[in-house]
């Protein structure tokens, strides 16, 4: 089997970026007129069987860690639970979004701290050999991901990655608190803003049956919309892009979740899915693990383009910018 065919590649485009939602390369948006590259990566769900394995245990903790706080918060019965949070998920993109559109108001650092403060994070352990892929490629890194700020930064410590990063776009980033001072220019935006806070509410006076609404679908029945921003929303991509100043169509974007490609294909992002050399419609690339990256990839490593890519300074969880 040759090259091509066992990385199911078809053809190698130049790019000036890597953004890692799982993982992923940036490109130079300005044309080739200086170089902004920047990678980013996807914590949470994408974190999961693409920076560390699902062996860790993490994405079934967390997924347990959802459930509970659905029933114990939110009185949902356990009977309905798993119905209940799969719908939410399948059709919002992540059970707290999908919460949030069918009546459910809640404080979002606390949905956090239940959900990911609880999680074994000693199970992972440090990773020196992405550590030096990433800290030998020429570009800077960022993470993008729908978890919030303290899960990924305590994510990336028990891995020894902290310091291969720049910078965070996570939760925050998308969902800014109201309370803040959002100038409403992008150019002002760090890629963390502070803490978010809604109300202490846990629900509204109606509350939208999604079970009901798929068991017993009606013609002219619609789902309600979410206030949340997150993956695998193409407005979360496009934002998250805006933000941090990237070029799309100079970008390879690395998720393991086949819908996040699927959406970043949409947005004009090139594709890789980490976890499967499958290579399902969306994805321009497939990598069984992130590791192999330099193998599938050489090019990056092989640019010419200078870059303060082994950034050496503390991870940017904390911004002056607060909205």
């Amino acid at each position: 089997m040759d090259y091509e065919d066992r990385y199911r590649v078809s053809q190698r485009p130049k790019y000036d970026c890597l953004l890692f939602g799982k993982l992923i390369y940036l490109g130079n948006e300005n044309g080739g007129e200086g170089p902004t590259e920047t990678i980013w990566l996807n914590l949470f769900a994408d974190l999961d069987d693409t920076l560390y394995p699902l062996s860790s245990g993490l994405a079934r903790e967390c997924g347990n860690n959802i459930k509970d706080y659905i029933v114990e918060k939110l009185g949902i019965g356990k009977d309905k639970v798993v119905d209940f949070s799969n719908l939410l998920y399948k059709n919002y993109g992540t059970t707290m979004a999908g919460l949030r559109a069918i009546g459910y108001d809640f404080d979002y650092d606390e949905y956090h701290s239940y959900v990911h403060g609880r999680l074994p994070y000693d199970n992972l352990k440090p990773d020196p050999q992405l550590r030096s892929l990433l800290l030998t490629l020429p570009l800077r890194k960022i993470i993008f991901t729908n978890a919030d700020k303290v899960h990924a930064a305590k994510a990336l410590s028990k891995l020894g990655l902290e310091d291969c990063f720049e910078g965070i776009i996570c939760f925050e980033t998308l969902n800014p608190s109201p309370k803040g001072t959002d100038s409403g220019d992008e150019n002002d935006v760090e890629f963390l803003r502070s803490a978010s806070a809604t109300t202490d509410v846990h629900s509204s006076p109606e509350i939208f049956d999604i079970i009901g609404h798929f068991a017993q679908p009606k013609p002219s029945a619609t789902l309600p919309k979410t206030p949340i921003v997150c993956k695998p929303h193409e407005s979360a991509i496009e934002r998250a892009l805006k933000i941090a100043k990237i070029n799309p169509q100079r970008t390879l974007f690395f998720d393991d979740s086949v819908r996040n490609i699927q959406a970043g294909k949409r947005v004009g992002l090139h594709t890789v899915l980490v976890g499967t050399s499958q290579r399902p419609k969306g994805a321009d690339y497939a990598l069984e693990s992130i590791h192999n990256i330099k193998q599938a990839l050489p090019e990056l490593w092989e640019t010419d383009v200078k870059s303060d890519a082994n950034y050496t300074g503390p991870l940017a969880v904390e911004t002056s910018v607060i909205a």
